[in-house]
Protein backbone atom coordinates (compact mmCIF):
# COMPACT_ATOMS: atom_id res chain seq x y z
CA UNK A 1 0.00 0.00 0.00
CA UNK A 2 2.72 2.40 0.87
CA UNK A 3 4.42 1.70 -2.33
CA UNK A 4 1.39 2.56 -4.00
CA UNK A 5 1.32 5.27 -2.22
CA UNK A 6 4.76 6.46 -3.04
CA UNK A 7 3.90 5.80 -6.96
CA UNK A 8 0.78 8.07 -7.04
CA UNK A 9 2.67 10.56 -4.92
CA UNK A 10 5.49 10.44 -7.52
CA UNK A 11 3.22 10.54 -10.76
CA UNK A 12 1.21 12.99 -9.31
CA UNK A 13 4.40 15.27 -8.52
CA UNK A 14 6.04 14.54 -12.26
CA UNK A 15 2.47 15.56 -13.81
CA UNK A 16 1.90 18.66 -12.44
CA UNK A 17 5.93 19.68 -13.03
CA UNK A 18 5.64 19.27 -16.66
CA UNK A 19 2.19 21.27 -16.55
CA UNK A 20 3.24 23.87 -14.92
CA UNK A 21 6.47 23.87 -17.22
CA UNK A 22 4.41 23.93 -20.18
CA UNK A 23 1.98 26.64 -19.16
CA UNK A 24 5.32 28.54 -18.33
CA UNK A 25 6.75 28.27 -21.66
CA UNK A 26 4.19 28.74 -24.01
CA UNK A 27 2.87 31.98 -22.53
CA UNK A 28 6.19 33.48 -21.26
CA UNK A 29 7.49 33.08 -24.86
CA UNK A 30 4.36 34.84 -26.37
CA UNK A 31 4.61 37.76 -23.51
CA UNK A 32 7.96 38.38 -24.32
CA UNK A 33 7.72 38.13 -28.07
CA UNK A 34 5.19 41.49 -27.06
CA UNK A 35 8.04 42.96 -25.93
CA UNK A 36 10.30 42.27 -29.09
CA UNK A 37 7.50 43.61 -31.54
CA UNK A 38 9.04 47.26 -32.06
CA UNK A 39 12.54 45.67 -32.73
CA UNK A 40 11.42 43.26 -35.02
CA UNK A 41 9.55 45.42 -36.91
CA UNK A 42 12.70 48.12 -37.13
CA UNK A 43 15.04 45.18 -38.06
CA UNK A 44 12.91 43.61 -41.31
CA UNK A 45 11.33 47.29 -41.91
CA UNK A 46 8.24 46.31 -41.56
CA UNK A 47 4.28 48.07 -41.09
CA UNK A 48 2.56 47.75 -38.52
CA UNK A 49 -0.06 45.50 -40.41
CA UNK A 50 2.39 42.52 -41.41
CA UNK A 51 4.03 42.76 -38.13
CA UNK A 52 1.38 41.81 -36.04
CA UNK A 53 1.51 38.53 -38.26
CA UNK A 54 4.32 37.39 -35.87
CA UNK A 55 1.94 36.84 -33.03
CA UNK A 56 -1.71 36.03 -35.19
CA UNK A 57 0.19 33.24 -37.51
CA UNK A 58 1.04 31.51 -34.14
CA UNK A 59 -2.14 31.75 -32.68
CA UNK A 60 -4.17 30.27 -36.10
CA UNK A 61 -2.24 27.55 -36.17
CA UNK A 62 -2.44 26.64 -32.59
CA UNK A 63 -6.11 27.20 -32.47
CA UNK A 64 -6.83 25.56 -35.92
CA UNK A 65 -4.69 22.17 -34.56
CA UNK A 66 -6.15 21.99 -31.17
CA UNK A 67 -8.76 20.36 -31.04
CA UNK A 68 -7.84 17.80 -33.71
CA UNK A 69 -4.70 16.85 -31.67
CA UNK A 70 -6.81 16.91 -28.35
CA UNK A 71 -8.84 13.79 -30.31
CA UNK A 72 -5.91 12.35 -31.45
CA UNK A 73 -4.79 12.64 -27.26
CA UNK A 74 -8.21 10.88 -26.15
CA UNK A 75 -7.86 7.74 -28.60
CA UNK A 76 -4.22 7.14 -28.86
CA UNK A 77 -2.20 8.78 -25.50
CA UNK A 78 -1.95 11.72 -23.91
CA UNK A 79 1.59 11.90 -23.02
CA UNK A 80 3.03 10.94 -27.08
CA UNK A 81 1.03 14.14 -27.80
CA UNK A 82 2.13 15.95 -24.65
CA UNK A 83 6.00 15.19 -25.59
CA UNK A 84 6.09 15.63 -29.51
CA UNK A 85 4.11 18.63 -29.08
CA UNK A 86 6.74 19.77 -26.34
CA UNK A 87 9.51 19.14 -29.01
CA UNK A 88 8.00 20.93 -31.97
CA UNK A 89 7.44 23.96 -30.13
CA UNK A 90 11.16 24.05 -28.59
CA UNK A 91 12.80 22.93 -31.92
CA UNK A 92 11.05 25.85 -34.08
CA UNK A 93 11.42 28.17 -31.13
CA UNK A 94 14.98 28.08 -31.83
CA UNK A 95 14.69 28.17 -35.43
CA UNK A 96 12.65 31.71 -34.95
CA UNK A 97 15.97 33.54 -33.73
CA UNK A 98 17.03 32.51 -37.76
CA UNK A 99 14.86 34.33 -39.51
CA UNK A 100 15.90 36.48 -42.19
CA UNK A 101 12.31 38.24 -42.59
CA UNK A 102 8.84 38.84 -41.43
CA UNK A 103 7.18 36.10 -43.96
CA UNK A 104 9.96 33.37 -42.86
CA UNK A 105 9.67 34.20 -39.32
CA UNK A 106 5.66 33.95 -39.00
CA UNK A 107 6.27 30.53 -41.16
CA UNK A 108 8.26 29.66 -38.02
CA UNK A 109 5.90 30.97 -36.12
CA UNK A 110 3.10 28.74 -37.55
CA UNK A 111 4.59 25.76 -37.09
CA UNK A 112 5.99 26.70 -33.43
CA UNK A 113 2.02 27.10 -33.17
CA UNK A 114 1.31 23.64 -34.05
CA UNK A 115 3.81 22.17 -31.38
CA UNK A 116 1.69 24.47 -29.14
CA UNK A 117 -1.03 23.11 -30.20
CA UNK A 118 -0.21 19.65 -29.28
CA UNK A 119 0.47 21.13 -25.62
CA UNK A 120 -2.52 23.32 -25.19
CA UNK A 121 -4.34 20.09 -25.92
CA UNK A 122 -3.26 17.96 -23.63
CA UNK A 123 -1.53 19.14 -20.65
CA UNK A 124 -4.53 20.33 -18.80
CA UNK A 125 -6.36 17.11 -19.46
CA UNK A 126 -3.57 15.34 -18.36
CA UNK A 127 -3.50 17.59 -14.96
CA UNK A 128 -7.55 17.05 -14.08
CA UNK A 129 -7.00 12.68 -14.78
CA UNK A 130 -4.26 12.43 -12.40
CA UNK A 131 -5.55 14.08 -9.60
CA UNK A 132 -8.99 13.68 -7.83
CA UNK A 133 -12.04 15.89 -8.49
CA UNK A 134 -11.71 17.65 -4.57
CA UNK A 135 -7.99 18.57 -5.54
CA UNK A 136 -9.11 19.82 -9.40
CA UNK A 137 -9.79 23.64 -8.66
CA UNK A 138 -6.45 23.44 -6.64
CA UNK A 139 -3.90 22.30 -9.18
CA UNK A 140 -5.64 23.93 -11.48
CA UNK A 141 -4.99 27.06 -10.01
CA UNK A 142 -1.21 26.34 -9.73
CA UNK A 143 -1.34 25.83 -13.55
CA UNK A 144 -2.93 28.77 -14.28
CA UNK A 145 -0.43 30.88 -11.62
CA UNK A 146 2.60 29.42 -13.87
CA UNK A 147 0.68 30.59 -16.94
CA UNK A 148 0.97 34.09 -15.35
CA UNK A 149 4.41 33.67 -13.78
CA UNK A 150 5.48 33.10 -17.56
CA UNK A 151 3.33 36.52 -18.32
CA UNK A 152 5.14 38.07 -15.44
CA UNK A 153 8.54 36.67 -16.56
CA UNK A 154 8.38 37.22 -20.24
CA UNK A 155 7.84 41.65 -19.83
CA UNK A 156 10.93 41.49 -17.36
CA UNK A 157 13.30 39.16 -19.02
CA UNK A 158 11.94 39.46 -22.84
CA UNK A 159 12.69 43.29 -22.21
CA UNK A 160 15.83 42.94 -20.38
CA UNK A 161 17.19 39.54 -23.39
CA UNK A 162 15.91 42.41 -26.28
CA UNK A 163 17.83 45.61 -24.64
CA UNK A 164 20.68 43.89 -24.23
CA UNK A 165 20.97 40.67 -25.96
CA UNK A 166 18.63 41.43 -28.86
CA UNK A 167 15.34 39.87 -29.96
CA UNK A 168 16.57 36.49 -31.33
CA UNK A 169 18.27 35.42 -27.53
CA UNK A 170 14.28 35.53 -26.94
CA UNK A 171 13.60 32.48 -28.71
CA UNK A 172 16.88 30.73 -28.01
CA UNK A 173 16.48 30.24 -24.98
CA UNK A 174 12.92 29.89 -24.79
CA UNK A 175 13.86 26.77 -27.10
CA UNK A 176 16.82 25.71 -24.73
CA UNK A 177 14.29 25.76 -22.13
CA UNK A 178 11.86 23.67 -23.79
CA UNK A 179 14.28 20.99 -24.56
CA UNK A 180 14.81 20.41 -20.87
CA UNK A 181 11.12 20.08 -20.77
CA UNK A 182 10.66 17.49 -23.34
CA UNK A 183 13.54 15.05 -21.47
CA UNK A 184 11.49 15.87 -18.23
CA UNK A 185 8.31 15.14 -19.87
CA UNK A 186 9.60 11.76 -22.15
CA UNK A 187 11.55 10.01 -19.04
CA UNK A 188 8.68 11.11 -16.14
CA UNK A 189 5.81 11.03 -17.23
CA UNK A 190 3.79 8.49 -16.49
CA UNK A 191 2.08 6.82 -19.37
CA UNK A 192 -1.68 6.19 -19.38
CA UNK A 193 -4.25 4.03 -21.30
CA UNK A 194 -6.16 6.22 -23.48
CA UNK A 195 -9.16 7.51 -22.16
CA UNK A 196 -11.06 6.86 -24.90
CA UNK A 197 -10.39 3.32 -25.34
CA UNK A 198 -12.06 2.05 -22.07
CA UNK A 199 -15.43 2.36 -23.36
CA UNK A 200 -14.80 2.27 -27.53
CA UNK A 201 -12.33 0.34 -29.61
CA UNK A 202 -9.48 2.74 -31.15
CA UNK A 203 -8.30 1.47 -34.09
CA UNK A 204 -9.87 3.90 -37.49
CA UNK A 205 -12.06 5.70 -34.86
CA UNK A 206 -10.17 8.78 -35.61
CA UNK A 207 -12.51 11.08 -37.66
CA UNK A 208 -10.16 12.71 -40.71
CA UNK A 209 -12.19 14.07 -42.72
CA UNK A 210 -14.10 15.96 -39.41
CA UNK A 211 -10.68 17.13 -39.12
CA UNK A 212 -10.16 18.62 -42.06
CA UNK A 213 -13.51 20.33 -42.35
CA UNK A 214 -12.81 22.04 -39.08
CA UNK A 215 -9.19 23.49 -39.55
CA UNK A 216 -10.56 24.67 -43.04
CA UNK A 217 -13.40 26.26 -41.11
CA UNK A 218 -11.34 28.17 -38.18
CA UNK A 219 -8.56 29.13 -40.58
CA UNK A 220 -11.16 29.93 -42.96
CA UNK A 221 -12.58 32.63 -40.71
CA UNK A 222 -9.54 33.25 -38.56
CA UNK A 223 -7.20 34.54 -41.40
CA UNK A 224 -10.24 36.27 -43.07
CA UNK A 225 -11.26 37.91 -40.44
CA UNK A 226 -7.45 38.57 -39.85
CA UNK A 227 -6.81 39.77 -42.93
CA UNK A 228 -10.25 41.48 -44.11
CA UNK A 229 -8.03 45.20 -44.60
CA UNK A 230 -5.58 43.46 -46.52
CA UNK A 231 -6.84 40.65 -49.22
CA UNK A 232 -9.74 40.97 -51.17
CA UNK A 233 -10.59 37.15 -51.33
CA UNK A 234 -10.51 37.47 -47.40
CA UNK A 235 -14.09 39.01 -47.62
CA UNK A 236 -14.89 35.69 -49.22
CA UNK A 237 -12.56 33.17 -46.78
CA UNK A 238 -15.12 34.35 -43.75
CA UNK A 239 -18.40 33.03 -45.28
CA UNK A 240 -16.78 29.81 -46.62
CA UNK A 241 -15.28 29.30 -43.23
CA UNK A 242 -19.34 29.54 -41.70
CA UNK A 243 -20.29 27.19 -44.70
CA UNK A 244 -17.76 24.61 -43.98
CA UNK A 245 -18.75 24.97 -40.46
CA UNK A 246 -22.53 23.91 -41.03
CA UNK A 247 -20.67 20.70 -42.94
CA UNK A 248 -18.72 19.98 -39.72
CA UNK A 249 -21.26 20.22 -37.65
CA UNK A 250 -23.41 18.28 -39.42
CA UNK A 251 -20.79 15.49 -39.62
CA UNK A 252 -19.96 15.66 -36.11
CA UNK A 253 -23.53 14.92 -35.24
CA UNK A 254 -22.81 11.45 -37.14
CA UNK A 255 -19.43 10.45 -36.63
CA UNK A 256 -18.77 7.90 -34.42
CA UNK A 257 -15.91 9.81 -32.96
CA UNK A 258 -16.31 13.11 -33.34
CA UNK A 259 -13.50 15.85 -33.83
CA UNK A 260 -15.37 17.64 -30.89
CA UNK A 261 -18.52 15.95 -29.09
CA UNK A 262 -20.66 19.00 -30.80
CA UNK A 263 -23.16 17.73 -28.57
CA UNK A 264 -22.08 18.58 -25.54
CA UNK A 265 -23.04 22.19 -26.71
CA UNK A 266 -26.43 21.56 -27.58
CA UNK A 267 -27.62 19.09 -24.40
CA UNK A 268 -25.31 21.21 -22.05
CA UNK A 269 -26.12 25.32 -21.67
CA UNK A 270 -23.41 25.76 -19.02
CA UNK A 271 -20.82 24.33 -21.07
CA UNK A 272 -21.56 26.25 -24.29
CA UNK A 273 -21.57 29.51 -21.83
CA UNK A 274 -18.76 28.58 -19.98
CA UNK A 275 -16.91 28.45 -23.40
CA UNK A 276 -18.52 31.33 -24.74
CA UNK A 277 -16.99 33.13 -21.94
CA UNK A 278 -13.25 31.93 -22.40
CA UNK A 279 -13.55 33.19 -26.35
CA UNK A 280 -14.76 36.73 -24.78
CA UNK A 281 -12.43 37.00 -21.97
CA UNK A 282 -9.56 36.22 -24.11
CA UNK A 283 -10.43 37.71 -26.97
CA UNK A 284 -10.86 41.16 -24.45
CA UNK A 285 -7.75 41.06 -22.95
CA UNK A 286 -5.23 39.38 -24.78
CA UNK A 287 -4.10 42.27 -26.96
CA UNK A 288 -3.41 44.29 -23.79
CA UNK A 289 0.35 43.51 -23.73
CA UNK A 290 0.49 44.51 -27.41
CA UNK A 291 -1.43 47.99 -27.31
CA UNK A 292 0.68 48.82 -24.14
CA UNK A 293 4.24 47.87 -25.19
CA UNK A 294 4.02 49.94 -28.59
CA UNK A 295 2.13 52.65 -26.52
CA UNK A 296 4.73 52.97 -23.96
CA UNK A 297 7.51 52.57 -26.08
CA UNK A 298 6.57 53.76 -29.14
CA UNK A 299 4.23 57.13 -27.71
CA UNK A 300 6.21 57.39 -24.55
CA UNK A 301 9.76 56.66 -25.54
CA UNK A 302 10.14 54.04 -22.83
CA UNK A 303 13.12 51.07 -22.99
CA UNK A 304 11.97 47.95 -23.68
CA UNK A 305 13.64 46.84 -20.25
CA UNK A 306 10.98 49.56 -18.41
CA UNK A 307 8.09 49.14 -20.47
CA UNK A 308 8.57 45.53 -19.46
CA UNK A 309 9.07 46.51 -16.05
CA UNK A 310 5.80 48.25 -15.92
CA UNK A 311 3.83 45.99 -17.84
CA UNK A 312 4.81 42.90 -15.25
CA UNK A 313 2.08 45.01 -12.73
CA UNK A 314 -1.04 42.66 -14.23
CA UNK A 315 -0.19 38.69 -14.88
CA UNK A 316 1.73 39.11 -11.24
CA UNK A 317 -1.34 40.00 -9.72
CA UNK A 318 -3.27 37.21 -11.72
CA UNK A 319 -0.26 34.90 -10.47
CA UNK A 320 -0.78 35.50 -7.11
CA UNK A 321 -4.54 35.21 -7.36
CA UNK A 322 -4.89 32.26 -9.40
CA UNK A 323 -4.05 29.30 -6.94
CA UNK A 324 -6.22 31.14 -4.42
CA UNK A 325 -9.42 31.44 -6.86
CA UNK A 326 -8.44 27.99 -7.59
CA UNK A 327 -9.20 26.81 -4.26
CA UNK A 328 -12.30 28.86 -3.52
CA UNK A 329 -14.23 27.13 -6.61
CA UNK A 330 -13.58 23.65 -5.16
CA UNK A 331 -16.06 25.01 -2.73
CA UNK A 332 -18.31 28.04 -4.38
CA UNK A 333 -19.50 28.21 -7.22
CA UNK A 334 -17.15 28.47 -9.61
CA UNK A 335 -19.44 30.44 -11.77
CA UNK A 336 -19.99 32.84 -9.52
CA UNK A 337 -15.97 33.46 -8.91
CA UNK A 338 -15.90 33.82 -12.86
CA UNK A 339 -18.56 36.22 -13.48
CA UNK A 340 -17.05 38.67 -10.75
CA UNK A 341 -13.51 38.02 -12.74
CA UNK A 342 -15.24 39.18 -15.81
CA UNK A 343 -16.23 41.99 -14.59
CA UNK A 344 -13.20 43.58 -13.30
CA UNK A 345 -11.67 42.65 -16.65
CA UNK A 346 -14.19 45.04 -17.74
CA UNK A 347 -13.32 47.59 -15.37
CA UNK A 348 -9.83 47.67 -15.55
CA UNK A 349 -10.36 48.23 -19.71
CA UNK A 350 -12.88 51.06 -19.33
CA UNK A 351 -9.92 52.43 -17.32
CA UNK A 352 -6.62 52.11 -19.94
CA UNK A 353 -9.65 53.49 -23.01
CA UNK A 354 -8.77 57.26 -21.37
CA UNK A 355 -4.64 56.99 -21.91
CA UNK A 356 -3.33 59.39 -23.61
CA UNK A 357 0.28 61.09 -23.84
CA UNK A 358 -0.53 62.55 -20.23
CA UNK A 359 -1.76 59.88 -18.77
CA UNK A 360 -0.27 59.55 -15.60
CA UNK A 361 1.35 56.00 -14.93
CA UNK A 362 -0.06 55.40 -12.00
CA UNK A 363 -3.32 55.00 -13.51
CA UNK A 364 -1.96 52.64 -15.88
CA UNK A 365 -0.73 50.44 -13.28
CA UNK A 366 -4.34 50.69 -11.56
CA UNK A 367 -5.99 49.34 -14.74
CA UNK A 368 -3.68 46.87 -15.34
CA UNK A 369 -3.76 45.84 -11.78
CA UNK A 370 -7.72 45.63 -11.81
CA UNK A 371 -7.48 43.45 -15.34
CA UNK A 372 -5.19 40.93 -13.80
CA UNK A 373 -7.32 40.78 -10.35
CA UNK A 374 -10.52 40.13 -12.92
CA UNK A 375 -8.16 37.58 -14.55
CA UNK A 376 -7.38 35.55 -11.49
CA UNK A 377 -10.66 35.06 -10.39
CA UNK A 378 -12.07 34.47 -14.13
CA UNK A 379 -9.71 31.93 -15.77
CA UNK A 380 -9.24 28.53 -13.13
CA UNK A 381 -12.48 28.62 -11.82
CA UNK A 382 -13.89 28.83 -15.43
CA UNK A 383 -12.01 26.01 -16.51
CA UNK A 384 -12.69 23.98 -13.08
CA UNK A 385 -16.60 24.58 -14.10
CA UNK A 386 -16.42 23.15 -17.83
CA UNK A 387 -14.10 20.25 -16.72
CA UNK A 388 -16.42 19.50 -13.99
CA UNK A 389 -19.41 18.96 -16.83
CA UNK A 390 -17.57 16.20 -18.77
CA UNK A 391 -16.54 12.61 -18.74
CA UNK A 392 -13.12 11.57 -17.92
CA UNK A 393 -12.98 10.21 -21.73
CA UNK A 394 -13.52 13.48 -22.56
CA UNK A 395 -10.98 15.47 -20.93
CA UNK A 396 -8.43 15.57 -24.16
CA UNK A 397 -11.34 16.90 -26.59
CA UNK A 398 -12.30 19.39 -23.73
CA UNK A 399 -9.31 20.59 -22.53
CA UNK A 400 -8.79 21.42 -26.84
CA UNK A 401 -11.98 23.22 -26.81
CA UNK A 402 -10.79 25.22 -23.84
CA UNK A 403 -7.45 25.89 -25.68
CA UNK A 404 -9.29 26.48 -29.35
CA UNK A 405 -11.31 28.73 -27.88
CA UNK A 406 -8.40 30.77 -25.71
CA UNK A 407 -6.48 30.46 -29.10
CA UNK A 408 -9.46 31.97 -31.24
CA UNK A 409 -9.92 34.83 -28.15
CA UNK A 410 -6.25 35.37 -28.70
CA UNK A 411 -6.65 35.20 -33.22
CA UNK A 412 -9.29 37.52 -32.59
CA UNK A 413 -8.17 40.01 -30.57
CA UNK A 414 -5.21 40.52 -32.71
CA UNK A 415 -7.82 40.23 -35.65
CA UNK A 416 -9.28 43.15 -34.17
CA UNK A 417 -6.10 45.20 -33.66
CA UNK A 418 -5.14 44.68 -36.96
CA UNK A 419 -8.19 45.76 -38.11
CA UNK A 420 -8.25 49.39 -35.99
CA UNK A 421 -4.45 49.94 -36.76
CA UNK A 422 -4.93 49.62 -40.24
CA UNK A 423 -8.33 51.66 -39.86
CA UNK A 424 -6.21 54.74 -38.18
CA UNK A 425 -2.32 53.81 -40.00
CA UNK A 426 -2.63 52.34 -42.96
CA UNK A 427 0.51 51.31 -43.81
CA UNK A 428 2.14 53.07 -41.88
CA UNK A 429 5.05 51.52 -39.33
CA UNK A 430 4.71 52.41 -35.41
CA UNK A 431 8.00 54.35 -35.43
CA UNK A 432 6.31 56.58 -38.37
CA UNK A 433 3.37 57.42 -36.52
CA UNK A 434 2.37 60.70 -34.81
CA UNK A 435 1.52 59.38 -30.90
CA UNK A 436 -1.34 61.13 -31.17
CA UNK A 437 -2.82 59.12 -33.78
CA UNK A 438 -1.57 55.70 -31.81
CA UNK A 439 -3.45 57.11 -28.85
CA UNK A 440 -6.60 57.26 -30.86
CA UNK A 441 -5.87 53.92 -32.01
CA UNK A 442 -5.33 52.28 -28.96
CA UNK A 443 -8.41 54.10 -27.17
CA UNK A 444 -10.86 52.43 -30.27
CA UNK A 445 -9.17 48.71 -29.45
CA UNK A 446 -9.60 49.25 -25.85
CA UNK A 447 -13.36 50.42 -26.21
CA UNK A 448 -14.23 47.52 -28.48
CA UNK A 449 -12.91 45.31 -25.50
CA UNK A 450 -14.45 46.61 -22.70
CA UNK A 451 -17.78 46.20 -24.63
CA UNK A 452 -16.74 42.20 -25.64
CA UNK A 453 -15.96 41.87 -21.68
CA UNK A 454 -19.37 43.33 -20.88
CA UNK A 455 -21.23 40.61 -22.98
CA UNK A 456 -18.72 38.21 -21.50
CA UNK A 457 -20.24 39.00 -17.65
CA UNK A 458 -23.74 37.98 -18.64
CA UNK A 459 -22.50 34.96 -20.38
CA UNK A 460 -20.69 33.83 -17.94
CA UNK A 461 -23.65 35.05 -15.18
CA UNK A 462 -26.32 33.01 -17.42
CA UNK A 463 -24.42 29.67 -17.48
CA UNK A 464 -24.92 29.05 -13.60
CA UNK A 465 -28.32 29.10 -13.81
CA UNK A 466 -28.54 25.63 -15.94
CA UNK A 467 -25.67 24.41 -13.78
CA UNK A 468 -27.56 25.03 -10.50
CA UNK A 469 -30.78 23.62 -11.93
CA UNK A 470 -28.62 20.35 -12.77
CA UNK A 471 -27.37 19.86 -9.24
CA UNK A 472 -30.63 20.30 -8.29
CA UNK A 473 -31.94 17.07 -9.90
CA UNK A 474 -28.60 15.36 -9.22
CA UNK A 475 -29.69 15.47 -5.82
CA UNK A 476 -33.29 15.20 -5.95
CA UNK A 477 -32.14 11.83 -7.40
Amino acid sequence: MKKDELTRASRRRATIIVTISTSFLTTFTASSVNLAVPAVSAQFHSNAAMIGWIITGYMLASTAFSAPFGRIADLTGRKRVLVTGILIFSLFSGACSLAWSVGSMTALRIAQGIGGAMIFSTNIAILVDTFPPEMRGKVLGYSVASTYTGLTAGPVLGGLLNHYLGWHSIFLITGALGLAVFFLALFNLPSKKPAAAESRPVRGLYDAPGMILYVGMVLCVMYGFSALTELFIARFLIPAGFVLGVFFVRRERRAASPIIEVRLFASNLSFSLSNLATLLNYGATSAIGYFMSVYLQVALGMSSQNAGLLLISQPLIMAILSPYAGRLSDRVSPFKLASLGMGLCAAGLLLLSFISVAYPLPLIIVGLVIVGVGFGFFSSPNTNAIMSLVPRSDYGVTSSIIATMRGMGHTTSMAVVTLVVSAHLGTASFAGAPPALLIATMRTGFIIFTVVCAVGVFCSMSGKRPWLRKNKENQGN
